[in-house]
């Protein structure tokens, strides 16, 4: 793909975006989306592998789906109470579509089943984006309309959610599936607070989409997408390595590391809604993600056990270890003394 062809689309992922975040209309914030969509279906697609047309056919489908749900929830709000305003959605169908209809722009389950293989066929630079960037429009649109949601509806898909991505991602092999069922399940935690604390959820977004990037950029540059790769890795970056068991355990949520401080304060805030059961649940359903996270960190750093995969050794590695990567990984390890400053924020 040519640099101009990349600027294009990359400007008009922009564009997109920030049409949809910025918009009070419901027409202006489908068609920030639609452009959003149409950006990125060149970037998954570009290798021409088999894999990628495939990622793109589904990505597309998906996110049509989506986005005619969205229309068709806004005009009916539209008409039956005249109000186009995204705030304004009050009529409770029209809430219940944009319920699902978000849910699957997210991945969140249970319209999570196209998010994984679309991960897998896309190359790690555009999965960065799939994982993070792409997820920002539908979280804005979730945020300005989640007073009228259900929060029932909402509590019972983030649980869902929370289990099914720890629950799908054990038996993967594949780093960039793992990295998918990885971001289900932050969904989940993101989700069930929004009802309550939406801007626990956006806190939450921003620190989730920090530690990806991280990953995702050291994964890129270690050139890894599965993990009998990742094993041979640490001989090669020893110290890029050590960092990358860092920040898969602060994208697990271990204190004392960033990651814990979205997930301590959502149940803290939970408990304080008197959902004390609920904030046990998620507790005890993101032990599962914490499972493959540890899965990964072992195979990054902590040895190279005997396993007879074949697969061809890098010789070496780009060295080009970029400053982004270091600014990222050392946020996503160390922010929790910030905790302190946040009360008057949210």
């Amino acid at each position: 793909m040519t640099p101009q062809a990349k600027l294009i689309f990359t400007a008009s992922l922009l564009l997109g975006t920030t049409i949809t975040i910025s918009s009070n209309h419901w027409i202006m914030a489908w068609a920030g989306l639609e452009i959003n969509t149409l950006a990125i279906l060149p970037l998954i697609s570009k290798s021409h592998h088999p894999r990628a047309i495939e990622a793109a056919t589904k990505y597309f489908l998906t996110q049509a789906a989506a986005s005619a749900l969205v229309l068709f929830s806004s005009m009916t709000n539209a008409w039956h109470t005249g109000q186009w305003d995204i705030t304004q959605l009050t009529h409770p169908t029209s809430c219940l579509i944009l319920t699902s209809a978000i849910a699957m722009k997210l991945g969140l389950a249970p319209f999570h089943f196209w998010f994984p293989e679309v991960l897998q066929g896309a190359p790690l630079t555009t999965g960065l984006l799939l994982s993070t960037a792409m997820k920002f429009p539908p979280i804005t649109l979730l945020f300005m309309t989640s007073p009228s949601l259900n929060p029932t509806l909402l509590t019972c898909m983030a649980i869902l959610s929370t289990a099914l991505g720890g629950w799908m991602g054990l038996n993967q092999t594949q780093v960039r599936k793992i990295l998918a069922f990885s971001s289900i399940s932050h969904l989940g935690w993101m989700t069930i607070i929004i009802s309550y604390a939406p801007k626990l959820t956006l806190l939450n977004f921003y620190l989730y989409a920090l530690m990806t990037t991280a990953v995702f950029l050291t994964l890129n540059s270690i050139k890894t997408l599965k993990l009998s790769t990742l094993m041979t890795t640490w001989t090669k970056t020893p110290a890029l390595s050590a960092m990358l068991f860092l920040t898969l355990l602060s994208l697990a949520g271990l204190p004392p590391l960033t990651g814990f401080l979205p997930k301590w304060l959502i149940i803290q805030e939970l408990t304080k809604q008197d959902m004390a059961a609920t904030a046990i649940m998620i507790s005890l359903l993101s032990l599962l993600s914490l499972f493959f996270y540890l899965r990964l960190a072992y195979c990054a750093t902590i040895t190279l056990p005997p396993h007879t995969t074949n697969h061809m050794k890098q010789w070496r590695t780009n060295n080009r270890t970029s400053t982004m990567i270091a600014i990222l990984t050392v946020s996503s390890t160390m922010l929790l003394p910030i905790s302190p400053m946040l009360p008057p924020i949210l």
